[in-house]
């Protein structure tokens, strides 16, 4: 029967936890990413318009006050 190679199984673990972390960091950059605002478009990253969020805007481009 063969031997176990315990280095192989360490260097896949060492991978497989290197691999999910780069995963983890990712994510976290394209969190903040939309969060920081890269989107030029007036702070809308979802595409979707609700009447909740929106702050109404006159012609001109300012903000009318709220009542």
């Amino acid at each position: 029967m063969a031997k176990p190679n315990y280095q192989f199984e360490k260097r896949q673990r060492d991978l497989a936890k290197k691999q999910k972390q780069e995963q983890k960091r990712r994510q976290k950059l394209a969190g903040k990413a939309v969060v920081e605002g890269g989107d030029p478009g007036g702070g809308k990253h979802t595409g979707e318009s609700t009447s909740q969020d929106e702050s109404p805007v006159a012609p001109d481009g300012a903000t009318t006050p709220e009542a």
